[in-house]
């Protein structure tokens, strides 16, 4: 017998966004598992060019189905954990934190106000019951908006609290005891700021705090992430809520999934998506949806609705690679002095898109069309542009299907990355269109790659690559030859396997004599030991 979770598959606790108003609360636990079985159906074209419908099932039913989990609930869940046994329940288990019950009208006779930091304290209790009755070392943490926030609160304060010695002393890493992984959708790390008003309409609320709202403010964040105890260690003035401490729960475990479609956010008939601004998915605008560090993908989803990002194909591919995958690949801009040849005035911009063989959707896509493109750092004299520059993260399982050639499964995985560079003519704050052709990049082509995982007789993955300007069959045809294989150019460190793909020939004078794409590829495995 294996020990609990040795197979990847630790429990799943899932924290919900805000609700708000008493009716929202009362809908939302009308909901038994508070919106994670919610799924979508959306239209795609058929082969005749006619929509036809194409659904989601939820990123719950796709866990029971893809991964074997278990959604045990006999009523209440919670009830049913404080009656079985220790080790009566499997770790590969969904459990939903349902913190807005007292709360709600629908059924208590005296509802309590909800209470974020006792959400907190209460999602540790489910925690330590989840670990005692499935014997499972640690939790995963998927969460929604403001469930994000409360799952960093427990890993920022709860805990280490919780686990202070007699004297007083915090281990600000104590959460990793407890948790192994965290998901956040669309979480506001950075608060939740509006694109109008001059910051009146967020003092207004944090000054008010109407049903908890300045929970997304910066000094109601500054409290409950930081303990007392470190306060003058780190004190307000420093604050920024984007940043989780060195010492503390580690970035590279936690993962951001951040939405850039506004428009389908109707809440409160589009005034939010309105007022938070175009550069959002709705209520959280992009550059407050990451922590500093972490991992993270950004896709055309809204905060929540019909194209919300929880109940999305593109929120569940990323949420199974991160929690599972057993490759992380890292892509950096390598060598590139863009803009050498170019006026001061013109500035350029990559859209970026990445998709995996097999998947419906994109798993990572920012365009200027959606208000985040990569912003390039033109070449200036004396400034080389020589350090590589991140352009994304992802994760792949050595276990994903992969197509059946015949005589066995495909051995590599495959990917595709787009890349899309345009330009535009800007002086001070001002766009001239005098020489634009409007859509039409100065450059695009798309980087094929395949990964051959770790194996029996190779401890680190191969790889080749090729670009589709070179390639003459289709894509789905490409069987890399040796002339695309890449060596690994930093051999001596036997953690990670590393290589170079230089842009094609005639690219090369736009985009410079050295531009590519340098690729890391790190296996990695669940740290589930207790300390």
């Amino acid at each position: 017998m294996g020990t609990p979770g040795d197979d990847g598959r630790l429990p799943v606790i899932y924290v919900r966004g805000f609700a708000g108003t008493s009716s929202a609360i009362n809908s939302a636990v009308d909901d038994p598992f508070y919106g994670f079985s919610q799924g979508s159906v959306h239209v795609r074209a058929s082969s005749s060019g006619r929509p036809r419908f194409h659904q989601f099932e939820s990123p719950m039913l796709r866990l029971v189905t893809d991964h074997k989990y278990e959604v045990p609930v006999h009523g209440d869940q919670r009830s049913f954990l404080t009656r079985v046994g220790v080790g009566d329940v499997s770790p590969a288990s969904i459990w939903i934190h349902r913190y807005y019950d007292d709360s709600a009208g629908t059924f208590a006779e005296d509802p309590q106000s909800f209470s974020f930091e006792e959400a907190a304290r209460d999602l540790f209790d489910l925690i330590k019951l989840v670990l005692a009755k499935t014997g499972a070392p640690k939790v995963f943490l998927v969460a929604h908006s403001m469930g994000g926030l409360i799952c960093r609160a427990l890993l920022q304060r709860v805990i280490p609290e919780g686990l202070a010695d007699a004297e007083g002393g915090l281990d600000p890493a104590a959460g990793t005891r407890y948790v192994a992984r965290v998901f956040t959708y669309a979480t506001p790390h950075g608060g939740i700021r509006f694109a109008v008003g001059l910051g009146l309409l967020e003092r207004l609320r944090d000054a008010a705090g109407t049903n908890e709202a300045d929970v997304f403010g910066p000094d109601r964040m500054y409290d409950y992430l930081t303990p007392p105890a470190l306060r003058q260690q780190h004190p307000r003035d420093d604050f920024d809520p984007t940043v989780m401490p060195t010492d503390g729960f580690p970035t590279e475990e936690l993962f951001c999934l951040i939405g850039s479609n506004p428009g389908d956010y109707d809440v409160a008939f589009g005034l939010s998506s309105a007022a938070v601004g175009a550069r959002s998915d709705g209520l959280v605008q992009i550059d407050n949806a990451a922590v500093h560090g972490a991992p993270l993908a950004i896709v055309h989803r809204s905060h929540s609705g019909r194209y919300g990002i929880v109940n999305s194909e593109e929120g569940y591919q990323n949420l199974q690679r991160f929690l599972f995958g057993d490759l992380k690949i890292e892509v950096e801009l390598a060598g590139f002095t863009v803009g050498k040849k170019a006026p001061a005035s013109v500035e350029f911009q990559l859209d970026v898109a990445l998709a995996i063989r097999g998947l419906p959707v994109l798993v990572h896509e920012q365009s200027a069309a959606h208000y985040c493109p990569v912003q390039i750092e033109r070449w200036k004299e004396g400034d080389p542009i020589d350090s590589p520059v991140p352009l994304l993260t992802t994760f792949l399982s050595s276990s994903a299907p992969r197509p059946d050639t015949g005589t066995g499964q495909e051995p590599r995985l495959r990917h595709a990355l787009k890349l899309r560079l345009m330009s535009i003519t800007e002086v001070e704050g001002h766009f001239f269109f005098e020489d634009h052709l409007e859509q039409t990049e100065d450059w695009q082509d798309t980087l094929l790659i395949d990964i051959e995982p770790p194996s029996a007789t190779s401890v680190l993955p191969r790889a080749w690559a090729a670009w589709n300007s070179t390639i003459p069959t289709a894509l789905r045809d490409w069987n890399p030859g040796p002339e695309d294989s890449l060596r690994d150019t930093d051999q001596a460190n036997p953690q990670h396997w590393v290589g170079r793909v230089y842009v094609p020939e005639i690219a090369r004078d736009l985009l410079g004599a050295d531009a590519g794409l340098r690729i890391t590829v790190t296996p990695r495995s669940l740290a589930t030991s207790g300390e």
